[in-house]
């Protein structure tokens, strides 16, 4: 039984490539002849697979948002019955998006107002989702706590995972490590 990874799709290289150029250069920094330079296909030829870079954006920012909710909700169900448990797997999971996409991070950042409206929206819709997956354990495990300082925390560890685009002084392993005991220790905090 083989463990390796299939090889990335034509469009999954496209839309990775695209997520590193937009967030190295901005939305409209970036040409389509670009991006089909870097997987090796003509601009024109990336119509086969996108209508447009709007379409690679919108695929690429509510793409990520479907997978923290899926994968959130993955690990609530996991782990259910133990928020303890469910807290800590929904931050190595935060944490795992945080590092392994951080071009997705900086794209979302800065591009979002790009997306039609509707795409917008639907971002907006399914990342509250994913922040009530959190509010919903951390309340577990804090029920003297009210909920807006809890939606509060939420954001706030939301924040210090996702300022990995701009740690780079240590390797994986230590970053991973630390981000960890920062966020357990933030909600540790909301009981003192």
């Amino acid at each position: 039984m083989s463990t390796r990874a299939a090889a990335p799709t034509r469009r999954e290289q496209i839309l990775s490539e695209a997520a590193r150029l937009f967030a190295a250069r901005g939305f409209h920094g970036v040409g389509v002849d670009e991006i089909g330079a870097a997987v090796g296909i003509s601009g024109p030829g990336l119509y086969r697979h996108f209508a447009g870079k709007d379409a690679m954006l919108a695929e690429l920012l509510v793409g990520i948002s479907e997978r923290l909710l899926t994968g959130g909700r993955h690990r609530v169900a996991e782990a259910a019955g133990d928020p303890a448990r469910v807290l800590s797997s929904l931050i190595d999971g935060h944490i795992d998006f945080a590092l392994d996409d951080r071009a997705l991070i900086t794209l979302h950042d800065r591009e979002l107002d790009r997306l039609r409206e509707g795409d917008r929206k639907l971002v907006r819709q399914l990342q509250r989702q994913y922040v009530e997956l959190w509010v919903e354990v951390v309340r577990e495990l804090h029920p003297e706590v009210g909920e807006a300082e809890v939606r509060v925390a939420v954001h706030a560890v939301f924040g210090l995972l996702n300022s990995t685009p701009h740690l780079a002084a240590l390797g994986r392993e230590a970053v991973e490590s630390l981000l960890r005991r920062l966020a357990h220790g933030a909600f540790g905090a909301l009981s003192a």
